[in-house]
C-alpha cells in the first residue's frame, strides 16, 4: 500500500517538527497535493493516515488534504498552463511540457 509509506513518512517530519518545537501532540496536518499521482489520491491518503499516525503524536490530529490543479511551465513555448495528471502537455500548445512541476498556489 504506497499511502501507507506516504503517510508513515510524513508523520516522521511531522513528529521531528513537532518535537523541535517542543509540542507534546499534534492538533491537524493540513498538505498539498496536486493529484498528479492517481494512486496516491486523497481519499487513499485519509485511510492510510489513521495507521501511521497511530501511537505518534499526531495520533488524534486531523488530517486535511488541500488539492490544486497540476500546473507545468511547457518546453516548447515557456506557457505556464495546467494539465491534467496523467497527461502532462502544454494548454498553449500542446508541447510537451516539463522541467519542474508548478502547482497551482491559493
Amino acid at each position: 500500500m504506497h499511502e501507507l509509506a506516504v503517510c508513515q513518512a510524513l508523520i516522521e517530519q511531522v513528529e521531528r517538527v513537532a518535537r523541535q518545537n517542543g509540542a507534546r501532540r499534534v492538533v491537524s496536518v493540513v498538505i498539498t497535493a496536486s493529484g498528479r499521482s492517481p494512486e496516491s489520491s486523497p481519499q487513499l491518503l485519509e485511510h492510510a493516515y489513521p495507521l501511521a499516525a497511530a501511537g505518534t503524536l499526531a495520533e488524534d490530529a486531523s488530517l486535511v488534504v488541500e488539492t490544486v490543479p497540476v500546473r507545468v511551465r511547457c518546453r516548447v513555448c515557456g506557457a505556464d498552463t495546467g494539465a491534467e495528471p496523467n497527461r502532462i502537455v502544454c494548454g498553449a500548445c500542446g508541447g510537451l511540457a516539463g522541467g519542474r512541476d508548478r502547482r497551482a498556489r491559493r
